[in-house]
């Protein structure tokens, strides 16, 4: 979900530790979580794709989204369930934790796809690159003005600066503290994010997509919001509506945009978002909240000011053993909706994108993290395919069995089972900041598609 985001986001009380829970925990908890989400996927892959005609336009909803929905939906039922079928606040600590590792297998799968069509990519030109404003911007273009409208006050700085990832909570934290106004608003935009992000951006994506007033590959570069999960949702929605090869093609420039975000974001959201969205603030907010009863700032927002952290730590068996799991789970997914029997070089293309993760998050450990994992992975992945390596070809044939959609929806389950965890502190947000928070959603989205769209100069 937002700012994703929906990646490892906990937003429990501190100081509460895996042991701490009534709850199973070590190998039987892992094991439960596994088969829960096995469960998720079976579901989801057996709904299939659901095309909804609304008029000229069409939403269409992805086996990932029903991934999402089932694993949500398995968690907010726990207490009504028997205990075996109970998912324990562990369980969903523990599927939060399980999300960021396996996040990198998408990641790997689109770096691979990335490294094939370098040349097209840099056939885009300044799209490519200016579409970044879109996303760094788009969020305040899109949110202040709503947030101001509805009397929201210094919150909406923090709720539309950016869209709420980690980062930017570091950021406001430390500027303003996480006890402020600034802190309450990315709080609300970083929960919102984590329970509604991804379904959200799904929809928005497939309905935009449906319209056809946008190149497709803008919008893949505006689906590219830094967000691992919000990007697989977007992307996915959009690819469901090409061509197989534009498909692909949809998959390769929304990883690359996702890239530049992740890589620069923290800066561009540093030096550039955040000033210039308290600027705006200050001209705007005399106009657009002139006479208007605002609640007061200590209300607007009653989310605990804790920066959210996870207590979860995986060791690397636990995280060798996700990653292989998981790629089986992508596997079956990719047999049961994209009809590719595994066979041998089917396993021999899984083989490749988890040895693309496991060096990526090698380098990432040996430069002592001062890279995200993600980038290395993708680094790898594209080095891979790239037309200058003489395996490339063969290493694109084997890979390609894989449908990239299909490794997004197992990581959506997961995604999906730790959302319950958040659900109450959810409930503790105002109305008024959540439709704030889906309004940058929006911004980031079709604020990078609409830049995007002018470079490009191309007709649909």
């Amino acid at each position: 979900m937002s700012g994703a985001s929906v990646e490892a986001r906990n937003v429990s009380p501190p100081g509460l530790a895996l042991d701490d829970m009534e709850a199973p925990s070590g190998l039987s908890g892992r094991v439960r979580l596994f088969l829960f989400a096995l469960a998720a996927v079976l579901i989801a892959e057996g709904i299939g794709n659901v095309t909804i005609p609304l008029g000229s336009s069409k939403i269409v909803l992805l086996p990932l989204l029903w991934a999402l929905l089932a694993g949500a939906t398995i968690g907010l039922a726990a207490p009504r369930l028997p205990g075996v079928l109970k998912v324990s606040l562990a369980e969903q600590r523990l599927a939060s934790a399980f999300l960021q590792p396996a996040l990198l297998i998408f990641i790997a799968k689109l770096g691979l796809l990335v490294g094939g069509s370098i040349p097209k990519i840099m056939s885009a030109g300044w799209s490519l690159v200016f579409q970044e404003f879109g996303h760094f911007f788009g969020t305040m273009v899109f949110g202040l003005p709503v947030a101001l409208l509805l009397g929201i006050k210094r919150e909406a700085i923090g709720a539309t600066f950016s869209v709420g990832r980690e980062p930017s909570l570091a950021i406001i934290g430390e500027r303003f503290g996480m006890d402020s106004p600034e802190g309450r608003g990315v709080l609300a935009e970083y929960i919102t994010g984590t329970v509604f992000g991804a379904v959200f951006i799904a929809i928005l994506a497939s309905l935009v997509a449906s319209l056809n007033i946008f190149n497709p590959l803008a919008l893949a570069m505006g689906a590219g919001v830094g967000s691992g999960s919000m990007m697989a949702a977007a992307a996915g929605a959009i690819a469901a509506q090409q061509t197989p090869e534009m498909a692909k093609d949809v998959a390769t420039f929304a990883a690359a945009s996702n890239l530049i975000t992740t890589t620069i974001g923290t800066y561009f959201t540093l030096f550039l978002s955040l000033p210039f969205t308290i600027w705006a603030y200050g001209k705007l907010e005399p106009i657009l909240g002139r006479c208007r009863g605002a609640a007061p700032a200590q209300g607007t927002v009653e989310a605990p000011t804790e920066a959210p952290h996870s207590e979860v730590r995986l060791g690397i068996l636990a995280i060798l053993a996700g990653w292989v799991l998981i790629g089986a789970y992508g596997l079956i997914g990719n047999w049961i909706t994209y009809k590719t029997p595994v066979d041998g070089q089917v396993i021999a293309g899984m083989a490749i994108i988890l040895g693309a993760v496991l060096a990526g998050w090698g380098l990432y450990l040996a430069t002592a993290r001062k890279l995200p994992a993600v980038v290395w992975v993708s680094m790898i992945g594209m080095a891979l395919t790239y037309p200058a390596n003489p395996f490339a070809a063969d290493i694109a044939a084997v890979t390609g069995k894989i449908n990239f959609l299909a490794l997004a929806t197992p990581i959506l389950a997961f995604a999906g089972l730790s959302i319950a965890k958040d659900v109450p502190l959810f409930r503790r947000l105002g109305w008024r900041i959540v439709v704030v928070s889906l309004m940058a959603n929006a911004g980031t989205f079709l604020g990078a598609a609409l830049i995007a769209q002018f470079f490009m100069h191309k007709p649909i």
